[in-house]
C-alpha cells in the first residue's frame, strides 16, 4: 500500500468519514458538501484500488483493509495538524479570545497543560476557560469550544468524537481499611458513597449499574467535581473518576472493578464559525489532538 502520491484531500475525507461514522457528519466537520466527500472518497479507493468501506443503505462500515489504512491516516493527519499549527499560531492578526467549556473535573486535570500549549503555539491568543457541569449553549455564544460527554443535537453544531473514557469508582486506602474492602455488590450498601449532584440524580445512576445502595448512602453531596474527589481522596466514601484522573492519586483503590467499570464519550463541539476563524480553528485541532 503506497502513499506516497495519495492526494492528502482524499485521506482527509477518508479519515473523518472512518471518525465520524457516516457522510453527513464528515461533510459537516470538514465543510463539504456530502456529494463531495463521497467522490473524495471514491477516487481513493480507486486509486488504492482498494475498498474501505462496505455500504450498506445509509451506513458505512470500514473494511479490514480500511482499519489498517486508518492506523496509518491518523499517523499522517497529526503531522498534518502539527505542521498547521505551528505555522499558524505564529500568524499575526491571530489574536483574540477563545472560549473553553469543559466540566470542573477536565477544567482542573487537563486543560491547564493543553492551554499551555496553545500559549506557546499562539501566545496572541488569550483562552478563557469556563468550568462547568452544566451544558454550555454554543448557539448563543456562551463558548466557542465545549469538551462535552454528550454529543449535541443541534444541526448547526460541528462535534468530533475524541475517545471512550474509562472510570471506576474508588475509595482511599485508609478508608477502606477502616469500614472493609466490598466483596460483592451488596457489600456497597454498608458504606459511605459521595453524590456529584443531587442525590435522586446521582441515586439513580447507581441503581442502573445495579448497585443497591439507597439515598441514605449518600453522606457527602457536592455540585463541584473536584469539591467531591478531593473529599474521596481524603478518605470520606466511595466516588467515581476517570481513571486517567484517579491514576494520580496513589492512595485510592477501585472498588469491584470487574463488575463496576463505566466507559463514557468524549466530545469536541463548537459552532460554524471555525470555518472562517483561524484562533477557533487552531485551538479546537489542539485540543482535539491532546484530548484524543
Amino acid at each position: 500500500m503506497d502513499l506516497q502520491q495519495t492526494d492528502w484531500n482524499h485521506l482527509r475525507a477518508f479519515l473523518a468519514t472512518a471518525e465520524q461514522g457516516s457522510l453527513s457528519a464528515a461533510a459537516r466537520a470538514l465543510g463539504l458538501t456530502q456529494p463531495t466527500l463521497s467522490r473524495q472518497i471514491a477516487a481513493l479507493e480507486t486509486a488504492l484500488d482498494l475498498m474501505l468501506f462496505e455500504r450498506n443503505g445509509r451506513t458505512l462500515t470500514l473494511t479490514d483493509t480500511g482499519r489498517e489504512l486508518l492506523r496509518h491516516a491518523r499517523d499522517m493527519g497529526g503531522a498534518a495538524t502539527r505542521l498547521s499549527l505551528s505555522a499558524s499560531g505564529q500568524r499575526s492578526g491571530l489574536g483574540g479570545v477563545v472560549r473553553i467549556t469543559a466540566s470542573d473535573v477536565t477544567s482542573v486535570y487537563d486543560l491547564p497543560e493543553i492551554v499551555r500549549e496553545i500559549r506557546l503555539r499562539a501566545p496572541q491568543i488569550t483562552v478563557e476557560v469556563v468550568a462547568s457541569n452544566d451544558i454550555e449553549n454554543l448557539m448563543e455564544r456562551d463558548a466557542d469550544i465545549a469538551v462535552r460527554h454528550v454529543r449535541p443535537d443541534q444541526p448547526n453544531l460541528v462535534a468530533r468524537l475524541l475517545r471512550e473514557n474509562s472510570g471506576y469508582f474508588y475509595a482511599s486506602t485508609s478508608y477502606l481499611e477502616a469500614r472493609g474492602r466490598p466483596e460483592t455488590l451488596e457489600d456497597l450498601k454498608q458504606h459511605d458513597w459521595i453524590a456529584l449532584g443531587p442525590v435522586p440524580r446521582m441515586h439513580g445512576y447507581m441503581i442502573g449499574m445495579g448497585i443497591p445502595i439507597t439515598p441514605e448512602n449518600f453522606r457527602l453531596i457536592s455540585e463541584n467535581g473536584v469539591a467531591a474527589w478531593e473529599m474521596c481522596k481524603a478518605g470520606l466514601g466511595i466516588s467515581p473518576m476517570a481513571a486517567h484522573v484517579a491514576a494520580k492519586a496513589p492512595q485510592l483503590e477501585k472498588i469491584l472493578p470487574e463488575k463496576l467499570h463505566v466507559t463514557y464519550p468524549i466530545w469536541l463541539v463548537t459552532h460554524r464559525e471555525i470555518h472562517t476563524s483561524p484562533r477557533i480553528r487552531l485551538v479546537f485541532d489542539l485540543l482535539a489532538e491532546r484530548l484524543s
